[in-house]
């Protein structure tokens, strides 16, 4: 119980301290547009009356909090789950192309760290280039996937599940390679001893060291993968997704529609992560592991 109270207590604090903030931040940026509605309708509200109104407008600069919970739960709960305003239809619609874009990103991590843990050679020549790719912004990137991938009739899922490849690829090699090597010399001494051979010390010592950084470093990439697919989704036109929430929002200047949005992919984003948490504490304990 004090263990669940120590985890609560803190996260609900900084939540409300946040809620605070972006209302005082709503009445501050909502303000001199509501000036100007009063000014232009001869009234002269009360403090209490203009706050009020600053927070109730339909297009705001900065929606109030209760607006996009209000937003969010119709478009969730009071939509059909097929209909194109739902957020449920294009938080799966995004779904899709991050999960296949993460299974291709942990695939390709997991080769790259096993290359370049087994083979020097890729150590000294991939690794540099594998981070000098992360340096590229990917609103640059995932144009001209689109547009390539287009020219030789590749579109719909594919273009989006390979941008979001391309982000959530680093975090996996990256922890893949630090997980294989993160055996202690004693123990690879004593592997050697046994006469095992490369690929009994790579199965038996090497993987079950690495399962740890795995995991954890899965958890990075398919909160990137989800960044991708949404970004995925912007230079081609989507009509359905996050990312076309966004960009539609942004078109008809919907912010309450941009900032629910944003809502319903932190949401999935939060999901995916507990899932592959709790993926990992399965095969933990699936390889003998005890719970701390």
């Amino acid at each position: 119980m004090d263990s669940f109270r120590d985890k609560i207590v803190p996260v609900t604090s900084i939540l409300a301290g946040v809620v605070v903030v972006w209302y005082v931040f709503a009445v501050i940026l909502n303000a001199p547009f509501q000036r100007d509605l009063d000014r232009r309708a001869g009234e002269t509200p009360g403090i209490v009356e203009f706050i009020g109104k600053t927070m109730s407008q339909p297009k705001p600069t900065l929606p109030a909090p209760h607006q996009v919970a209000v937003n969010f739960f119709e478009n969730t709960f009071l939509r059909k789950v097929t209909s194109n305003r739902s957020l449920v239809y294009n938080a799966w619609v995004t779904l899709s192309s991050t999960l296949l874009g993460f299974a291709f990103g942990t695939a390709l991590g997991i080769l790259i760290a096993v290359g370049i843990v087994h083979v020097a050679t890729l150590d000294r020549s991939l690794m540099p280039w594998i981070i000098a790719s992360q340096t590229i912004p990917i609103l640059a990137v995932a144009p001209m996937i689109i547009v390539v991938l287009a020219a030789i009739g590749v579109t719909g899922l594919i273009p989006k599940a390979l941008i979001s490849t391309y982000l959530s690829f680093f975090p996996v090699a990256v922890g893949m390679v630090k997980g294989l090597r993160s055996p202690e010399l004693t123990h690879l001494d004593l592997m050697h001893t046994y006469n095992a051979s490369a690929s009994q010390t790579f199965w038996k010592l090497r993987v079950p060291a690495s399962v740890p950084f795995l995991f954890t470093s899965m958890k990075v990439a398919v909160a990137a993968s989800l960044v991708g697919a949404i970004v995925g989704e912007l230079p081609t036109g989507a009509v359905a997704g996050i990312g076309a929430k966004l960009l539609a929002g942004a078109y008809y200047s919907q912010t309450i529609d941009i900032w629910s949005a944003l809502v319903a992919g932190s949401v999935v984003a939060a999901l995916l992560v507990m899932v592959v948490g709790i993926a990992g504490r399965l095969v933990d304990r699936a390889m003998g592991g005890r719970p701390a």
